[in-house]
């Protein structure tokens, strides 16, 4: 069969190339074309845009790049058109990949399908009318948006945690400080680990108050995972002078070897849950308390780290905004860096919220669907 993917970002790739190979145990006539990156291209098939080409995130930036947007999308729609797939995938990117669904429903070319659902959740739930029009199927990865789906008249299925995956699967699982710290050329201290964010902007805002939290804790080494694309001169504006190292690529590895991190609001968080690192959830918004008012009333929701969505309970502590401060943030990391009750609260927590995810295999499941859904399509 024919399937046409798209994902608009780098996050979108990495699953959607997941999703691609296990298309291929399902499915071994299987051709790709798709909207995505370099991991999706390393399965096969054809790249027609690069995301790099297409990610502008933010409503100013979508604005000036408005005609290179409708660009896109027409040559989205003209290349579906003339390749008649037999299903369209896509990989969460709303704003996109909304209208694409549109387009492909309204001219009845093929089936749509979604893998990892945009977060209508948290804000822009009136989404969920285009959802219900447009999109045929949708295969989630967060347990709790069953019953939001649910509510919405909307059936959902739940395939699982890609992260699950693809740290069942990391290499170095059985690693040891000291090898860890010689290959790194790090010293001997425990380590804080600090994961300010993939992006530049950030960046820039969290990571100062990041370090300056933590270099409180003299008998700690502070440990920064650098971010895939961004530059490692870019760190040295903010590590100079304060004897903090960067690492690259090893961002799981520098986890399993923490004693505690503070980890912006992402998939981050819940790697480092699911890996057992007690975690103070971090994130810099500029302003300070009407921002986080505004925030509050944008938002649908309680939390806004996967870990205390997926418990929807409070499992790690939240400093968003004005309350992420030097004084609050070294007061939650004290905590977390002893032996302390919140410190085993917070480690029995992550099993709970790791069993709501439950095992691994999600690409897996989620193409064994799509491919038994497509079988009976065409035998009807």
């Amino acid at each position: 069969m024919k399937y046409y993917l798209i994902a608009g970002e780098a996050s979108g790739d990495l699953h959607a190339a997941a999703l691609m190979k296990a298309l291929k145990n399902e499915d071994k006539d299987a051709v790709f074309r798709f909207f995505g990156g370099d991991l999706m291209l390393a399965e096969g098939g054809t790249l027609v845009k690069h995301y790099r080409e297409m990610a502008y995130m933010g409503f100013i930036p979508v604005i000036l790049n408005f005609d290179k947007v409708l660009a896109n999308i027409r040559l989205c729609c003209n290349d579906i058109t003339q390749w008649k797939p037999d299903v369209v995938i896509l990989v969460d990117y709303p704003g996109f990949n909304l209208k694409i669904a549109k387009f492909v429903k309204i001219h009845q070319i093929s089936p749509v399908y979604y893998y990892i659902s945009p977060k209508i959740w948290a804000w822009k739930e009136y989404r969920i009318k285009s959802i219900r029009k447009y999109v045929d199927r949708m295969f989630s990865i967060l347990p709790f948006e069953v019953p939001f789906y649910q509510k919405h008249n909307y059936h959902i299925d739940y395939v699982g945690n890609p992260t699950v995956d693809e740290l069942s699967e990391r290499p170095y699982q059985n690693e040891t400080f000291e090898q860890f710290v010689e290959e790194s050329r790090l010293g001997n201290k425990p380590i804080i680990a600090l994961l300010a964010g993939s992006r530049v902007a950030e960046i820039k805002d969290n990571l100062p108050i990041m370090i300056e939290s933590a270099s409180a804790f003299r008998d700690y080494q502070l440990v920064v995972a650098g971010a895939p694309g961004v530059e490692p001169d870019f760190y040295n504006q903010f590590i100079k002078g304060e004897g903090v190292a960067v690492v690259f690529g090893k961002t799981y590895r520098l986890l399993q070897q923490s004693r505690a991190a503070l980890v912006t609001s992402g998939t981050a968080t819940l790697e480092t849950a699911l890996i057992g690192v007690p975690q103070v959830v971090c994130y810099k918004m500029k302003g300070g308390k009407l921002a986080y008012q505004i925030f509050k009333r944008i938002l649908h929701i309680r939390f806004v780290s996967l870990v205390n969505l997926i418990a929807d309970r409070e499992i790690v502590k939240e400093l968003l905004v004005h309350l992420f401060t030097v004084e609050n943030t070294r007061r939650e990391l004290r905590v977390l860096l002893n032996d302390t009750p919140e410190r085993r609260q917070m480690i029995s927590g992550y099993k709970e919220m790791a069993d709501k995810l439950g095992a691994p295999d999600a690409p897996q499941k989620a193409a064994y669907l799509i491919v038994e859904s497509l079988s009976k399509i065409s035998r009807s």
